[in-house]
């Protein structure tokens, strides 16, 4: 089975219209992924292809439109290429070997204001001669000097890219593990309602439970409603009960006090997002009245059913809980509204689909907006007075909480 998306290092190649992109793209991949035309604008929407870039480990390249473009449908796909700022790990800024512009300045501020390392790619050497001031400026860690049409110059763009990556994408992400030891037991709870697939289980599921099984801990997997019979099972006590968090009402009173409980949105809320941030922008839950606007954001574009989690059951917990109605908007996939000074509260779901750099972004998005940013199961766990319980496990999220 591939690595999903989500756990991929995301590569995004990024310059103006005609500079080579879709060229380095076809050359990293050794395939005709992107078009490649003397016509400027061939790139219309974003590229991908997903790939192993060994020892880095599994990426996903993202070949972009221009940041140039011009005329209506320009716009709309420069928009599409800034949407892929939000997710991007790594960034390939490709110009010509002696040109450097407003708009390779504009991509790299942006990318150094998001803290996201960047190679700069002098292309087309055997047309134009190299501009040394650009390689003086960025060091020769940064700045590839290569020709698409010379196969060797692979190499090159490679070594550069491994010396920069994140050395978080060398290693395997982390779920659960830190927390429960070898031959540690952890029973996880595995709802099969209508949002169950039929067949298999949700991603998180999955990815906790080979997390535990890579850790060497013993993982037991039940329903719900199989829970009280596990622990009745055991000849001693788990040391950690991970459940999803639409159930927390359901197992809080199974689960004795001396056993760890959280939730797989909990786990990923620190896989992929900030668990400290987050728990603060729970809180702030306390400070809201009926008629303030609250966004629920998923990351998965699903077809919602009776009793969605997002937009039945936590609506009806945090309407509950602030004692009237809320103006709740419902947004899904990568879209994220420009206005979020207009909310008063962000609740990101568990974002199994996306990787951790277009999460951390829409914290980023919503500090800088001045608006809280929080998790679905952190909500859950607020509205039913049980948060200090569910981040047990987690201490500086504890400490945070306690004050």
């Amino acid at each position: 089975m591939q690595a999903p998306k989500s756990f991929r290092c995301h590569i995004g190649i990024y310059g103006r219209r005609n500079v080579g992109k879709s060229s380095l793209m076809n050359m990293i991949t050794r395939q005709q992924v992107s078009i490649v035309s003397k016509e400027a604008g061939t790139t219309t929407d974003p590229v991908e292809k997903a790939m192993e870039f060994l020892p880095l480990g599994p990426v996903l390249l993202i070949d972009t439109a221009g940041t140039d473009d011009i005329g209506d449908l320009g716009k709309l796909r420069i928009e599409k290429t800034k949407k892929i700022f939000d997710r991007t790990d790594l960034a390939v800024l490709v110009t010509e070997a002696n040109v450097w512009t407003e708009f390779e300045e504009k991509i790299l501020q942006e990318f150094t204001k998001r803290k996201v390392p960047i190679v700069i790619v002098l292309n087309k050497i055997d047309l134009y001669p190299v501009d040394p001031t650009i390689i003086e400026r960025f060091g020769k860690k940064h700045c590839v000097v290569l020709s698409t049409q010379n196969p060797d110059s692979l190499m090159l763009l490679r070594k550069a890219i491994l010396e920069i990556a994140p050395e978080e994408f060398f290693n395997n992400p982390v779920i659960l593990r830190d927390i429960l030891g070898p031959k540690e037991i952890a029973i996880q709870v595995m709802p099969i309602d209508k949002e169950a697939p039929k067949g298999r289980l949700l991603l998180p599921q999955v990815q906790a439970l080979r997390d535990s099984l890579d850790g060497d801990a013993i993982s037991i997997v039940v329903k719900e409603s199989e829970l009280q019979e596990a622990f009745n099972a055991l000849k001693v006590p788990p040391k950690l009960v991970v459940t999803d968090s639409s159930v927390f009402h359901l197992v809080k009173d199974i689960v004795p006090k001396n056993v760890w409980l959280t939730s797989f949105s909990i786990l990923y809320s620190r896989l992929k997002g900030d668990l400290v941030s987050q728990t603060l922008g729970a809180l702030t839950l306390k400070n809201l009245v009926p008629g303030n606007k609250v966004l629920i954001s998923e990351a998965c574009s699903h077809h919602p059913i009776t009793d969605d989690i997002g937009r039945v059951k936590i609506p009806h917990w945090i309407n509950q809980y602030v004692g009237g109605e809320l103006d709740i908007t419902i947004q899904q996939g990568h879209d994220f509204p420009a206005n979020l000074k207009d909310y008063h509260l962000v609740i990101l779901c568990g974002s199994c689909m996306f990787n951790r750099r277009e999460i951390l972004s829409r914290i980023m998005l919503c500090h800088e907006a001045g608006v809280p940013c929080t998790n679905y199961g952190l909500v859950i766990a607020f509205c039913l007075n049980m948060l200090e319980r569910v981040l047990e496990p987690f201490p500086e999220a504890l400490k945070v909480l306690l004050g």
